[in-house]
């Protein structure tokens, strides 16, 4: 759990900085930090493909697992629907703002798979590149849209605590092949993530998500075939 501590408590670091700053950060300045973010999230996703691909049982099956999962995400539109509810919850600043946190902060390839992976292999190396994300971006939405920010860091702690939870439950049940297969999937999607932050290309992360449900799914059959 400790990474899920350090990430909580870097959101109410961050919503506490930026409540400081309540004329707000100026555009020039956030365009700065975005930046060095997507950068960032960028390079953690091509070392993660980088150092799990030599892993890898299955060489093509995160081609399959993210073509898959991605037309499975497109024709179940994820992140147009979540996108909707977080517009029907937003319709005071505070809650547009807290609707954006909780989408940034929760639904991500670092916030889901970084628990499991600290959970199964007692690395926290994706949480704590998370909590530095989210150190920043509270900083920026709480410096708009006030202290109310921080109630995204409460929904994190509970939502990451859950996957941790459950981490550790199936942790005996998971193979050390199968997250390899996963992280590469995992490390693809932080590399899109970081794509979005840099504003390069409009990438739908959420509805890449499936991805790494299918990876699972496909390991098993390969595993069963072989």
């Amino acid at each position: 759990m400790l990474g899920t501590v350090a990430n909580t408590a870097a959101i109410f670091c961050g919503t506490a900085l930026g409540c400081l700053l309540r004329r707000g950060i100026a555009e020039t300045y956030q365009k700065a930090l975005y930046d060095a973010m997507g950068f960032s999230a960028f390079a953690l996703g091509v070392n993660t493909v980088v150092s799990y691909m030599p892993r890898s049982q299955y060489p093509v099956l995160f081609i399959l697992s993210m073509a898959i999962g991605c037309f499975l995400g497109a024709a179940w539109d994820w992140d147009g629907k979540f996108q909707g509810m977080m517009d029907r919850m937003g319709r005071s600043e505070l809650g547009k703002g807290l609707s954006t946190a909780i989408l940034l902060f929760c639904i991500g390839t670092l916030s889901i798979l970084g628990p499991i992976q600290s959970a199964v292999q007692g690395d926290n190396t994706f949480l704590f590149t998370n909590a530095t994300l989210d150190f920043v971006t509270s900083g920026v939405l709480a410096s708009t849209y006030g202290p109310g920010i921080a109630f995204a860091g409460a929904v994190l702690f509970c939502w990451q605590g859950a996957i941790w939870l459950l981490g550790c439950w199936l942790g005996p049940f998971i193979a050390p092949g199968l997250m390899a297969e996963v992280s590469i999937v995992g490390g693809i999607l932080i590399m899109a993530s970081g794509i979005s932050i840099l504003r390069i290309r409009e990438c739908k992360t959420l509805n890449m998500l499936p991805a790494l449900f299918v990876s699972v799914l496909l390991y098993y059959c390969a595993e069963w075939l072989c």
